[in-house]
């Protein structure tokens, strides 16, 4: 009797193996297709960094030597001391048409406009604008290469990942590269085309969504049960914002960057308020996503235990588990938005009249509203994570045939 029982575990092991490989590698091919062809899609008569549209060239060189530098000092007022540098200097280009040219380039510095710019020194790798001139091809310096450096400590990250994840840190690799193909390269076009800045948004969410939670933790309950708690709370997340949208009467023109949006030519008007619908929900997706695979995770080991795998029981575990992880992922957000927003806030705070006029300032509004909906976002998520495992584990305690742990792991394991 048991020989049998073993023999078919064997067997329904070896099936749910197969069955997540090729789950597994249906996902990657799928993600693939879709950034390719929403890349079409999204881009379609939509012409970004091309310098003959802007009649600008920009190109990679490294400087070989300091020829000249000169310092004049001048005052607006008669009494700020001002100086504009102006540095000349040989460089070898490493990139263009002119590549393996070497040309004489110019930094202009003034302290008027040009606060805290570094100095060109020999060695450095930077970034040039060619354009035409009275005396012939001119080369100005416009900022310094730091993709290079950035680049390594990428890698590094990489590393660790793999180093620490194995398998797993592979998979984390992998759907990030495909979760930030779909922001640069299907979101980002969508909106500068023109189209549905809400629709786009909530197609690139729940990409990310079933993308990742199947490359990362395979085609099992756990997964699905996280899918679904996901997008139940961050479908609250956007309905929040369209409402708290109206309420608060946004225009969207949060900052200047805003305003500049505006003068884009697209195929419609870039809508301000959608971006801050789509800047939202993007932002609460990571948190919600984290605390809807917490609580899968955290029940399906409660469930392995015959003694806990009553419906009842699951859910009050699940909301035990996700009243301590709302605490610190509220915080999360929180910190993350106000972090990112550290210099407007001081530059505001200093130049605002008084405390409630910084309070409604559209900007400091946004910021806090994407506060609110995100940690919003994750208080749903808690109980609607719960209550899915718990009807979707509790059954399967039930259901007839052997109770296989391993059935439920990622396809590829450790």
């Amino acid at each position: 009797m048991m020989d049998r029982k073993n023999a078919r575990r064997g067997r329904h092991l070896k099936r749910t193996g197969k069955g997540g490989l090729i789950l597994y590698f249906a996902t990657v091919v799928f993600s693939v297709l879709f950034l390719f062809v929403g890349n079409k899609f999204a881009a379609d008569n939509l012409s970004i960094f091309d310098s003959e549209a802007t009649g600008q060239t920009v190109v990679k060189a490294k400087i070989t030597k300091i020829t000249n530098k000169t310092v004049d000092e001048y005052s607006l007022d008669g009494s700020t001391a001002l100086e504009n540098i102006e540095i000349t200097f040989k460089a070898d280009i490493l990139s263009g048409d002119d590549k393996g040219k070497t040309v004489t380039g110019l930094q202009n510095i003034d302290s008027m406009y040009s606060t805290g710019t570094l100095e060109a020194e020999q060695g450095d790798t930077v970034l040039m604008l060619a354009y035409e001139g009275p005396d012939g091809m001119q080369w100005q310096l416009i900022e310094f290469v730091r993709t290079d450096k950035l680049l390594v400590f990428g890698i590094i990250f990489m590393l660790a990942l793999l180093l620490f994840g194995r398998i797993k840190g592979f998979n984390t690799i992998l759907s990030l590269v495909f979760t930030c193909g779909a922001v640069f390269a299907v979101f980002i076009p969508a909106i500068l085309s023109g189209k549905n800045i809400y629709a786009s948004a909530v197609i690139i969410c729940l990409f990310v969504i079933v993308m990742t939670y199947l490359i990362v933790n395979g085609g099992n309950k756990k997964t699905l049960a996280a899918v679904l708690g996901c997008i139940g709370g961050l479908m609250v997340s956007g309905l929040l914002t369209v409402v708290m949208d109206k309420i608060l009467a946004l225009t969207g023109y949060v900052d200047e960057e805003s305003i500049y949006l505006t003068y884009i030519t697209t195929g419609t008007p870039i809508n301000l308020r959608a971006i801050i619908f789509a800047a939202i929900l993007i932002g609460a997706l990571g948190a919600v996503m984290d605390v809807a695979m917490s609580i899968s995770t955290s029940l399906w080991e409660v469930k392995e235990r015959p003694e806990s795998a009553s419906f009842n029981v699951l859910y009050k575990s699940g909301m035990n588990i996700g009243r301590d992880i709302m605490g610190t992922m509220a915080n999360t957000l929180i910190l993350a938005y106000i972090g990112s927003s550290l210099s407007i806030i001081l530059l505001l705070s200093v130049y605002s009249t008084s405390l409630t006029f910084l309070l409604n300032r559209e900007m400091i509004v946004v910021e806090i509203l994407q506060a609110l909906v995100g940690s919003f976002g994750i208080l749903i998520t808690m109980p609607l994570t719960s209550l899915i495992c718990a009807a979707i584990y509790s059954k399967a305690k039930k259901s007839k045939g052997p109770d296989i742990g391993p059935e439920e792991r990622p396809a590829i394991e450790n």
